[in-house]
């Protein structure tokens, strides 16, 4: 239907001197916490060419390669691992404070004469991040017990105040070393979206008690395999990156096998490509290089 727009100047369209009406609805998304920036670099290497050089041209690019890469590992913040199966050989897991370093730490690796030897074939970018589903709904309630208007200032203090005392006591959590473990099981996930199934549509206290269910699996498996979990929404292609560390590999088989059998999972989870590595330190680097695999 056709019309003239009301205006209420002469210069535009009718604007309202009235506020809009704010939802009295408790929101829908959980309060998170976020640490480190991570960032994950898969490459195949090129064994052909490296097999071709002269020992002494091996041991120059040994040399730089050891001279960049071992301050890094000493942080406890960058990690090498050697890939098991086709997906790659060499992984690099780099924690640090902003992208700002993650994307030094690429440029101080594709400045190394060893760079010439690596062909970049998956990466993922992500961020440190702890979900509160507990600790929201019991604020929310809180707050809207007491009247306060969702989204309102009053509302977004309380939420802030939250937010900083959470990340103080779990500092540890969310800016930690890379575990020091022999094994690794790195893959990104997804909660489904879909017009008949979306997790994103289910009520937060329903969620928070899937996610409590799923998260006491988890703890059954503490110290056998450390988990960290970091939030990719915006910055990759999957909604979150899963880093499994551990001693015996089966470990994470069984967790992830067994986490399968939760609502949240079972209904409402996707898994992009797995990937599975085995620690290399700097002071074995040389041998791996040779084709053999160093001792932890």
């Amino acid at each position: 239907m056709g019309g003239a727009v009301p205006t209420n100047s002469a210069q535009g369209p009718y604007v309202s001197h009235h506020p809009a009406p704010v939802s009295a609805e408790m929101p829908a998304h959980p309060i998170t916490l976020e640490g480190y920036s991570v960032l994950h670099q898969m490459f195949r290497f090129r064994w052909a060419a490296w097999n071709a050089l002269g020992e002494g041209e091996r041991l120059g690019v040994i040399k730089d390669a050891e001279q960049t890469l071992r301050p890094m590992e000493e942080t406890g913040l960058t990690a090498l691992f050697s890939m098991v199966g086709h997906k790659g050989d060499l992984m690099l897991i780099h924690f640090r404070n902003s992208f700002d370093e993650l994307n030094e730490a690429e440029l101080k690796l594709a400045g190394t004469r060893l760079y010439g030897y690596l062909e970049p074939v998956n990466s993922y970018l992500s961020v440190i991040e702890l979900g509160l589903y507990d600790s929201t709904v019991k604020l929310y309630k809180q707050l809207m017990e007491r009247g306060v208007v969702p989204h309102s200032e009053e509302w977004e203090k309380a939420i802030q105040e939250t937010i900083e005392r959470q990340k103080s006591a779990m500092s540890p959590r969310l800016c930690p070393k890379i575990p020091d473990h022999r094994y690794l099981c790195f893959y990104p996930m997804d909660r489904k979206r879909g017009e008949a199934i979306n997790f994103y549509t289910v009520p937060i206290e329903s969620r928070q008690k899937q996610m409590e269910a799923h998260g006491m699996v988890g703890r059954r498996y503490a110290g056998k395999v450390q988990q960290i979990i970091s939030g990719s929404i915006g910055f990759d292609d999957w909604e979150w990156g899963v880093d499994l560390f551990g001693a015996d590999p089966l470990q994470f088989k069984k967790l992830i096998y067994e986490m399968r059998f939760d609502e949240v999972s079972a209904v409402y989870a996707s898994f992009g490509a797995f990937f599975i590595g085995l620690r290399v330190k700097i002071d074995g680097f040389s041998e791996w290089l040779g084709g053999k695999l160093p001792t932890l």
